[in-house]
């Protein structure tokens, strides 16, 4: 398998439109994802001193990070007015190969910054809340 261009791996919004329609958050530079899962522990007597785990159980969540400079497109206006609002919104997470994960996530963080003579920036971290899908 070929590497993948980290370029090809976009985050993106939902418009609020039915069917809904993704815009490409603009701007990011840096866009990390995370898929974490808590176990639940069933050892027991009968398990030799292995650690027994039961399969499907347990909390899965999904985190993305992301980091760019603001261009002050509609997509980076409606994540900051999400973060003020402290709503969920529907998110996609596109890859170079076509594949793509989707669900619901809140803003837990957005952090602006910008130097006298550079460019604006922003970072934020999103948590997902119920599934996130493959498609």
């Amino acid at each position: 398998m070929p590497a993948q261009s980290g370029a090809a791996f976009l985050l993106k919004i939902t418009n609020g439109a039915t069917p809904a329609v993704y815009q490409t958050i603009a701007g990011l530079r840096t866009t990390q994802l995370s898929i974490n899962g808590d176990t639940v522990v069933v050892t027991h007597k009968q398990s030799g001193g292995w650690r027994d785990i039961l399969s499907g159980a347990g909390t899965r969540s999904v985190s993305v990070s992301a980091a760019g400079i603001f261009l002050g497109s509609v997509a980076e206006n409606t994540v900051r007015t999400r973060a003020l609002d402290g709503t969920l919104d529907d998110y996609e997470l596109s890859f170079e190969d076509g594949a793509k994960l989707r669900g619901k996530f809140l803003v837990q963080r957005l952090d602006y910054a910008g130097d006298f003579n550079g460019e604006r920036s922003y970072t934020l971290q999103l948590e997902s809340s119920g599934p996130v899908v493959a498609s």
